[in-house]
């Protein structure tokens, strides 16, 4: 069984979200397939088909999420230091060509969202960035091609 990384944040929000499904959406979704019986036959009952697949989708996710909580290493990025990026590390970057400074926290994949500043430890960018210091240079080839960047700061947050 591999351990699947994360911080307190990101295993506190799949908690959440397990409750949430359990308790709040699992209840609705089994209103909605009994309400839909009501209407008489199955066979061609749209309100009945739709339910029963959002019940499907949903104790999918309650499975998955069910799954990566038993397997959650927590990493407490406050106790972690140094002078090198590793998981948990806030990084400031500059983009050798355009000059624009770019701020990324590496975090594990469930709680990754790039518009949040948060990237997958998985990443083309975070595995180019791991075990890199202040002040060195990182090529990174993503899809829409390589890219330069100059790491200038390293805290974690």
């Amino acid at each position: 069984m591999n351990k699947v990384p994360m911080t307190a944040g990101g295993f506190e929000a799949l908690k959440e979200e397990l409750r949430w499904r359990q308790q709040e959406e699992r209840p609705r979704i089994i209103e909605a397939i009994s309400e839909a019986r009501a209407h008489g036959d199955l066979s061609e009952n749209a309100e009945y088909h739709s339910a029963k697949e959002a019940q499907s989708l949903n104790e999918g996710r309650v499975n998955e999420l069910e799954d990566y909580i038993a397997r959650a290493e927590v990493i407490d990025v406050s106790k972690l230091s140094g002078d090198k990026v590793k998981f948990g590390a806030t990084v400031v970057l500059v983009d050798e060509d355009t000059e624009e400074e770019k701020t990324y926290k590496i975090v594990g994949d469930q709680e990754a969202d790039v518009k949040s500043g948060r990237i997958s430890i998985s990443s083309p960018i975070a595995r180019a960035l791991i075990g890199k210091s202040v002040g060195e240079s990182v090529e990174v080839n993503a899809p829409g091609g390589a890219r330069g960047y100059e790491i200038i700061k390293i805290k974690f947050i």
